[in-house]
């Protein structure tokens, strides 16, 4: 049956509802009018895809620029994973918060990238669009899209938890943290995705890309996302309004240090300014530390935000109603009269929910978002670590520069010297040791009695007392005279310290 003989009733370009089966896609997403004539009251409807009437010719093209836009954007995400998966930790001070919210923007990036492989059909048949019942690429582009918005969302939500723990709590976050955050960051996102797809669905409703429909989208979607979203944006402001408040309580602190009339501070106003300004230096480190993460947390909120203003706005006025077919009373006309010129009627559904403008800005934004997380999140130790990496593989393995580069030396542990005893050089008995044999005495233990337990490292070696030795004690002899300290200094040569010369029955009292 022609396009023509479909009309039926219905003045061109519209089609006439019952001369199509009730069965098959997306139902519900069929915009229809009924219109009273001779005959009865008829439904007439919008040729699908309903958004192709609403906007220009355009609308195509520019979606599909979003659409190659993910594809430029999607290797810069994987960069950031696999950098995170294979360097060292040092060049890229990966943390679970960063990489579980760059696999979010990967999830919605596929949203978008899945149709240009796919090259699905948006429309079921002439009236009716297809949903992720009907279309496998729906599903998986819906599917792909609210998934990763909410994965998006809720590891902005928890990382600005844990930015607002450690700056205004000083609690630092620990194993415990983590896995709570694993378990909501990912527990959440699955169970708010199932009961979608039960409840509300996804079909195509502008673009190749299937969105969430408007029938309890609020309630199951949009409304659970912005709790989420308003709650870290107000986590974060807080955050961010201590971080001042203890940055200019420093600077009057240390006025009131610097301008004090004495010259000793008391004792309170020095505790209180040296606090003051602990607290300011431990806030500056921990910002200096996370000021990636608050940036691309305060521009993603920034940006769902606005998407979710559009997006309720698109629904409610694709949504029947009579204040909807009040507004919508003119454009219907200008088409009927036009036979379906939608060049030519689009300025008279300006009224009609958001201009062809506003929603290739926020397909465009949703695009950006993987470009914000690498901007915010690269380092250029990654890079670094990448070169040093890859100069490692095509090194040769056999390389050592520093014995390479040494001349032609005998090794100096096969150097050979004379024992430490008293033979001569040229004495038969003479014992030729290596220096790894030579023991130094310092590092030789004995015990009272003079036995020897070998140096530190096992070596043992035969150590020979001296004569004078005085690792153990011995009673004074007579060759020491009456000398209190048991010694004698003339006849060691030494000097005396008492100011009576060699008196040595003076005693300092």
């Amino acid at each position: 049956m022609s396009t023509q003989t479909k009309n039926g009733l219905c003045p061109a370009p519209f089609l006439q509802e019952n001369l199509f089966p009730k069965t098959g896609g997306f139902i519900d997403g069929r915009f229809c009018q009924t219109t009273k004539t001779p005959l009865g009251a008829i439904s007439c409807c919008l040729p699908c895809p309903s958004a192709a009437w609403r906007y220009t010719d355009s609308l195509d093209r520019n979606t599909q620029v979003a659409s190659w836009l993910n594809v430029a954007i999607l290797p810069l995400s994987i960069f950031l994973l696999v950098s995170y998966a294979v360097l060292p930790a040092k060049w890229t001070h990966r943390h679970y918060l960063s990489i579980c919210f760059t696999m979010g923007i990967c999830f919605m990036e596929l949203a978008f990238i899945v149709p240009l492989g796919s090259k699905p059909n948006q429309c079921y048949n002439e009236i009716t669009p297809n949903d992720m019942r009907s279309d496998l690429s729906c599903a998986f582009t819906g599917s792909f899209l609210l998934f990763g918005g909410w994965v998006v969302i809720i590891w902005s939500f928890l990382r600005t938890v844990a930015l607002h723990l450690q700056v205004c709590w000083e609690i630092l976050i620990g194993p415990k943290f983590m896995a709570v955050a694993l378990l909501a960051g990912w527990g959440i996102p699955a169970i708010g995705l199932a009961l979608m797809l039960v409840f509300t669905g996804v079909s195509y409703r502008f673009g190749t890309t299937c969105h969430i429909n408007h029938t309890n989208s609020l309630r199951d979607y949009w409304i659970p996302l912005m709790v989420f979203a308003v709650a870290a944006l107000f986590l974060q402001m807080t955050t961010l309004i201590y971080c001042i408040h203890i940055y200019v309580r420093s600077l009057f602190d240390d006025k009131a240090t610097t301008t004090n009339s004495s010259a000793i501070p008391s004792y309170s106003g020095s505790v209180r300014s040296a606090t003051a300004r602990q607290a300011y230096k431990r806030v500056r480190r921990v910002i200096q530390l996370q000021w990636r993460g608050i940036a691309i947390v305060l521009t993603i909120i920034g940006n769902v935000i606005f998407f979710a203003v559009v997006f309720i706005k698109m629904d409610n006025s694709f949504k029947i109603s009579p204040e909807m077919e009040k507004k919508a009373a003119g454009w219907i006309m200008c088409l009927a009269l036009t036979k379906g010129n939608r060049n030519t009627c689009a300025d008279k559904a300006n009224e009609l929910g958001p201009n062809e403008a506003t929603v290739l800005a926020v397909l465009i934004l949703l695009s950006l978002s993987g470009f914000w997380n690498f901007l915010f999140l690269v380092r250029s130790t990654m890079i670094m670590g990448w070169v040093n990496m890859v100069k490692g593989l095509f090194k040769p393995k056999g390389e050592f520069v520093s014995a390479d580069a040494r001349p032609n030396v005998p090794d100096p542990r096969s150097y050979e010297m004379l024992s430490s005893g008293n033979k001569s050089l040229k004495s038969p008995d003479a014992v030729v040791t290596s220096p790894g044999s030579v023991i130094s005495p310092s590092l030789r233990f004995s015990d009272s009695k003079g036995q020897d337990f070998g140096d530190y490292f096992g070596r043992d070696a035969k150590y020979t007392q001296p004569a004078y030795s005085f690792s153990s004690p011995r009673p004074p002899t007579a060759s020491h005279g009456n000398s209190p300290r048991g010694w004698d200094p003339q006849s060691t040569f030494a000097r005396s310290t008492s100011p009576y010369g060699n008196d040595y029955n003076y005693r300092n009292p």
